[in-house]
């Protein structure tokens, strides 16, 4: 199990490579149900795994000028003073519900996944940096990533580009080392109360990380958007799973319904967009 566990690792790089985001969100899913590890070993890990893997992915996109230093150092401070507590608050925590809220966090980002990212309004970017809002901001995500364990990419790009004024590549570029940072950040929380197999961590990391530069060669070859909704709705499945795996019985009921609705927006939200697509690609001038 420990060398499909590693095995597996590999595919999650290279979604994260390919994707610029996301694949790390199925790092905790693997190394509970594959690899054995209990719940806050396994999120532990994976903030390991994260912010190493993230690290790397950043370099290339600072060698292409994709990074700006000052919006992601300043993120990433508030997101590892954030990350530290949110580490230290799982040990109080039991380990069913830390699963229960990854699952949720895995629901959330196959919907910010298969809706898309919506383009920045230009009127909205800015010059100035509003330092107080991305400390708010950084803490909460950061927060969010130290409880359970996952990078946030999908909350960290549109904050880096809203509040950032960013433009998207360099928000992808950014959000890998604010991710790296506050991925640590959490691990130190962690290690306080939570013993790691190193062996394995390493391991699963050096998977990882080859995953992603394998992922980031292969980016440009493959549709965006087709992989982009192939993959959020893996990850929706996944986080199904999840929550039929840990939710009392007597709770399933009421979570099919709750996931039934969201899959019939995201599908409603998919289809006007189609048809707003396609009729404003009919009303344009022919040459």
């Amino acid at each position: 199990m420990t060398v499909l566990a590693i095995a597996l690792a590999v595919l999650v790089g290279l979604a994260l490579g390919m994707l610029g985001g996301g694949g790390s969100i199925l790092t905790v899913p693997l190394l509970v149900y594959v690899a054995g590890l209990d719940a806050k070993a396994a999120i532990a890990t994976s903030l390991l795994v994260v912010g190493v893997t993230s690290a790397v992915g950043a370099v290339s996109h600072a060698r292409a000028g994709r990074v700006q230093w000052r919006t992601g150092l300043v993120f990433g401070a508030a997101g590892i003073v954030g990350a530290y507590a949110g580490g230290r608050l799982a040990h109080y925590i039991p380990g069913q519900v830390l699963l229960l809220a990854f699952a949720a966090m895995m629901i959330a980002t196959s919907v910010a996944m298969l809706r898309g990212r919506r383009e920045v309004d230009a009127a909205k970017v800015h010059d100035q940096l509003p330092v107080a809002r991305v400390l708010l901001d950084g803490v909460v995500v950061g927060l969010v990533t130290g409880l359970i364990g996952a990078g946030g990419g999908f909350l960290v790009v549109p904050a880096l580009a809203l509040l950032g004024g960013l433009s998207m590549p360099v928000a992808v570029g950014t959000s890998l080392v604010v991710i790296a940072i506050k991925s640590l950040g959490g691990l130190a929380g962690y290690l306080a109360t939570v013993s790691i197999d190193w062996g394995l961590a390493l391991a699963v990391t050096a998977a990882a990380v080859a995953g992603a530069l394998l992922g980031g060669r292969l980016a440009g070859r493959i549709a965006p958007d087709h992989l982009r909704q192939a993959f959020g709705w893996f990850v929706l499945v996944m986080g199904t799973v999840i929550v039929g795996q840990e939710l009392p019985r007597e709770w399933l009921g009421a979570a099919a319904a709750v996931l039934v609705v969201a899959v019939l927006g995201v599908g409603g939200i998919a289809l006007t967009r189609r048809r707003r697509s396609s009729a404003a690609a009919g009303h344009q001038p022919s040459e």
